[in-house]
């Protein structure tokens, strides 16, 4: 089994990065690899409670956020910094995600087998 981190930093509003991202995390996890997904600068805005993208034409994908724990994947990382600009607190998530400061984030990035920047 491989250690795979994705690593997503584009606003959930911006395309199809997020959902990309997402698609590829329940990929690995269905192939049963350790499977991290680290969600920085305003990224973090993707888990973030109670929104939708259906008012400027994307599909809405926050709800299919929560299948990361149907996969097991439960290895999702918040950057502390974005977390602060966007003034979000871990309780405002729509899943449970352990908040990481840089220098977490740099030794977790080095754990990894593969890293995933999407």
């Amino acid at each position: 089994m491989k250690n795979v981190l994705v690593i997503s930093s584009d606003s959930p509003f911006d395309g199809q990065k997020i959902r990309d991202a997402l698609d590829t995390t329940l990929i690995y996890a269905a192939i049963d690899q350790n499977i991290s997904w680290l969600l920085k600068d305003s990224a973090v805005l993707a888990l973030k409670k109670q929104q939708s993208a259906a008012h400027i034409g994307l599909k809405d994908y926050f709800k299919a956020i929560k299948t990361l724990e149907i996969y097991d994947v439960e290895q999702v990382y918040v950057c502390a910094d974005a977390m602060q600009k966007y003034q979000l607190t871990e309780e405002q998530l729509i899943i449970t995600a352990l908040t990481l400061t840089k220098q977490q984030q740099q030794s977790l990035i080095q754990q990894q087998d593969f890293v995933v920047t999407l």
